[in-house]
């Protein structure tokens, strides 16, 4: 079984509070006499399912196309938080069922409903992992960390979790559609376009459930 974990992009894609909005146009058309259909994307490279590089949060961290796709690829586990959790902290993570050896983890949480919205537009009100838990990722040598909504951190404190978690040369991967996907372990492959220089990168990521 594959799973499509990644949200589809359009001129409808919902973006972070003050980010440049999905612009997807025609520039050539068969119907107005060109041989090609031709089309133009604009979009920032935090935008639909993306992956955050070392470098979002220090100038001198790796950039998308200095991450090795070892990192990308390779078995992960997906949490099921219960919606009664109001963060994703240290406390959470020693009790949640984590399996020994597993270096990649997806948070899917209440934040999965959101993308059921119609239309579906940024909301502040989704959970995130804390500095507490983000330390104990960092510490237990995780390296991606992933979540169902905008930010792997909370609104209330966007910094401290993506420092750390990127201090340590894990990768954030973000907005994912976790929403048909059961708890369990699969193997993650995520495929970032291979932008130089950036912070950010647009990916298509999937799982595979015979592992």
């Amino acid at each position: 079984m594959i799973y499509d974990i990644t949200i589809p992009i359009r001129n409808e894609t919902p973006v972070w509070t003050g980010d440049k909005e999905v612009s997807i146009q025609r520039d050539r058309t068969i119907a107005a006499g060109a041989d090609y259909n031709v089309s133009l994307l604009e979009m920032g490279v935090h935008t639909g399912t993306h992956i955050d590089a070392p470098f979002h949060v220090n100038d001198a961290g790796r950039t998308v196309d200095q991450i090795p796709l070892e990192q990308l690829i390779g078995r992960a586990q997906v949490v099921a938080v219960p919606e009664e959790v109001p963060s994703i902290s240290a406390e959470f993570l020693a009790d949640c069922g984590l399996w020994t050896g597993v270096e990649r983890v997806l948070f899917k949480t209440r934040n999965s409903d959101f993308w059921n919205d119609q239309p579906c537009r940024f909301r502040e009100d989704f959970i995130g992992v804390d500095a507490s838990g983000a330390n104990w990722l960092a510490a237990h040598g995780i390296l991606l960390a992933g979540i169902d909504w905008f930010s792997i951190s909370p609104m209330q404190d966007l910094k401290a979790p993506h420092e750390i978690l990127l201090g340590v040369g894990a990768i954030i991967l973000e907005n994912l559609d976790l929403r048909q996907v059961p708890a369990g372990i699969y193997e993650l492959i995520c495929l970032p376009l291979k932008l130089t220089g950036t912070d950010g990168a647009p990916v298509r990521a999937i799982l595979r459930d015979d592992v």
